[in-house]
């Protein structure tokens, strides 16, 4: 099977994670993938998990089954709907690529094309246009974190710590930018590097981007264990941004205690917790960190922190042992609020 396509006018390609018009005149024969239109090719197409791609220098289509989309070899699915493995044929490099419809591919893309780069924001490598597909190839994860937590239970304050900082990093800066992230949660966020110190937001679907300074929606996004109070109670409008904080809030929660906040096998009575809002920090948990969470899922959407406002906190310069954490040695810096996590009233930082 070969697709030829033929461009009459420049369109945005995206080269070494630098934007540049370029004219796209054909593609190199794909061979053995009829499915990619539709679905995942099975395993008569592509080669089945755990068999050997091809190794530089070798020919693309020595894999039996193997793709070849301009100089990247697809190989097999990675039980995502339209997304594969994918290797670079020039530097036997690894990447993953996303296969959209050609008429689409605009929408599912657009939030990484709103985003400056940004270190915690997986970047999209290139885009190659076919003439009824578009293969966008990204940055190859090392593992995503909600399985690192079923592996590892629960996480030191200094480690979550690490790894949260970076985590409200790329939400406050898609915030920033103008996008909302909806079905946030810890899936989303990929190891960049195997010693699993660096993370990235690594999947921007069912992002939103908003259109001026307004955050509201009205349609409802999101994984039930993440789901804000305010969406299961309102049948208009919500704020976008504090919806994520709330997500950021159980994401919090779950790295230090080990298990979400709110959890029920009934989805009912799951939501009937969210709610309430009502739950139960361990007294392990040091007083810092249970200020932090507790800033964030209030049930009142204006009284939880801004994803700005919570790289300020000051959980992550103790948990981190950077500074001490008496009130009187916190920077002078006027610009950083003061932080009272004794405080049980709405004003400060709702600590």
């Amino acid at each position: 099977m070969s697709l030829n396509v033929q461009r009459a006018s420049p369109i945005p390609i995206l080269l070494n994670g630098r934007w540049r018009q370029k004219r796209v005149e054909s593609e190199e024969p794909v061979t053995k993938c009829p499915r990619l239109s539709d679905s995942p090719p099975d395993s008569t197409d592509l080669p089945s998990p755990g068999s050997p791609g091809p190794t530089p220098g070798s020919s693309p289509f020595s894999s039996q089954g193997a793709a070849r989309i301009g100089n990247y070899i697809l190989l097999q699915s990675l039980e995502r709907h339209n997304v594969f493995r994918a290797i670079s044929s020039h530097t036997g490099q690894e990447y993953v690529c996303k296969v959209f419809d050609i008429k689409s591919y605009r929408d599912e893309i657009g939030p990484y094309l709103q985003l400056p780069a940004h270190k915690n924001i997986t970047g999209i490598e290139e885009i190659i246009l076919g003439e009824k597909k578009c293969y966008v190839f990204l940055e190859k994860g090392h593992g995503d974190m909600h399985l690192y937590m079923r592996s590892c239970k629960r996480l030191g304050e200094e480690e979550a710590a690490q790894l949260f900082e970076q985590i409200v990093s790329a939400v406050a800066h898609c915030h920033d930018s103008g996008i909302v992230l909806r079905d946030l949660k810890l899936r989303k966020f990929v190891f960049s590097d195997e010693q699993r110190r660096r993370l990235r937001l690594e999947s921007l679907v069912d992002a939103h981007i908003l259109k001026g300074k307004d955050d509201s929606l009205s349609d409802k996004h999101g994984c039930p264990a993440y789901v804000s109070p305010e969406i299961l109670n309102t049948s208009g409008c919500y704020s976008g941004k504090a919806a994520d904080v709330w997500s950021l809030g159980v994401m919090l929660y779950t790295l230090l205690v080990g298990r979400y906040p709110f959890h029920d096998s009934d989805p009912s009575a799951l939501f009937s917790k969210i709610r309430r809002g009502q739950f139960c920090i361990p007294d392990s948990i040091s007083p810092k960190a249970k200020c932090l969470i507790r800033s964030l899922l209030r049930r009142d959407p204006a009284e939880r922190l801004t994803a700005g406002e919570i790289l300020l906190h000051p959980w992550f310069r103790a948990a981190s042992e950077q500074v001490s954490v008496d009130q009187e040695d916190l920077s002078s810096d006027q610009t950083v609020p003061e932080f009272d996590c004794d405080q049980q009233d709405a004003s400060s930082f709702f600590c």
